[in-house]
């Protein structure tokens, strides 16, 4: 269906009253197909009389630009995939995933290509929770009790990715939050973070040095990198053509896009296209030479070596443990 001017603004009009019972009127932005270099600074509104959001989201794919906003946010993955930017990051994100993203850290879940072809009932799912750290009083986290929450608030920052029983505990808190009212919503959500902080089940995502407060036009430059690269990293890319993708010189690019993602654009690109193989191995459809080629490598050479430094594994080591613990589960 070809949207005009005069349905983007009826759908506008019907976003901001979706807003107001909770519902995310950033997806129905993305159905408009609205230009990726408009600002992505999300502000995330709270049903009346809440003073917090969580809701659950069902939509083609999801939000689908590098952004941030003041929330922190917890998200449980219940069905999608594809690749997740955090910060400096790049990692494969599936069904059961449930990430902490902290205060302004950029994030982006772009999802496999699969989910942009309007395939019947294909579908990302996802419950969110967006909060301000200050939420329930300027001084509750300076309690001495709330030590290890301060404290999991913080790592939040470089994002978390919770693993083990205490994942399944916080997807089933979730889902009690999604149907609780009142008081209630605040306990459950003071219960997960305690269940968290007080477990080792967790993962940081971002290295160290990497800095969340960007400026709203580094944001746009990068998310246009990012968004050319997710669709043409299987071809050559040209420093010529990035830079001008960016709207900055050759010769200044890759000093810029180093010091705003802490790494070279040439390492960003093997980083999405071992990504790709990664998954690719994890569905075992393909032999290694269609691996190589369909990812963007021109020769195995390259391929294994790129791997090996990215994953810390050779492709048959990566393959043969997903197996077994695929088999193990």
């Amino acid at each position: 269906m070809k949207l005009t001017n005069n349905s983007f603004t009826n759908i506008h009009i019907i976003g901001i009253v979706l807003n107001y019972i909770g519902i995310n009127y950033s997806f129905l932005c993305i159905l408009c197909k609205i230009n990726i270099m408009n600002p992505h600074l999300l502000k995330v509104m709270p049903a009346p009389n809440n003073s917090f959001s969580i809701r659950q989201d069902i939509v083609p794919y999801f939000y689908n630009r590098w952004h941030f906003h003041p929330e922190i946010e917890l998200l449980h993955v219940q069905k999608g995939s594809g690749i997740q930017f955090m910060g400096d990051a790049i990692q494969q994100f599936k069904k059961d995933d449930v990430i902490l993203v902290g205060s302004n850290l950029p994030h982006y879940w772009r999802c496999d290509d699969q989910y942009f072809k309007q395939i019947p009932h294909l579908k990302a799912q996802a419950t969110v929770v967006h909060f301000k750290e200050d939420f329930w009083g300027k001084s509750f986290l300076e309690l001495p009790e709330n030590k290890k929450i301060s404290t999991l608030l913080n790592q939040a920052r470089r994002g978390l990715s919770i693993t083990g029983n205490t994942k399944f505990f916080v997807i089933e808190k979730l889902h009690e939050m999604l149907h609780a009212q009142d008081a209630e919503r605040i306990i459950l959500l003071l219960t997960i973070l305690y269940k968290i902080a007080g477990s080792k089940h967790y993962k940081l995502i971002s290295t160290s040095g990497f800095d969340p407060n960007i400026e709203e036009k580094v944001t746009e430059r990068i998310n246009a990198v990012y968004t050319y690269s997710l669709l043409h990293f299987k071809e050559k890319i040209t420093l010529k053509k990035i830079a001008e993708v960016s709207n900055i010189s050759p010769n200044s690019f890759c000093r810029y896009f180093k010091l705003h993602t802490r790494k070279t654009y040439n390492f960003f690109l093997q980083e999405l296209r071992i990504g790709h193989a990664s998954k690719l191995l994890m569905e075992n459809k393909l032999n290694i030479t269609q691996i190589i080629f369909e990812c963007g490598f021109n020769n195995a050479t390259n391929f294994y070596k790129s791997f090996k430094r990215i994953t810390g594994k050779t492709p048959f080591e990566y393959q043969k443990q997903f197996i077994d613990h695929s088999m193990n589960r």
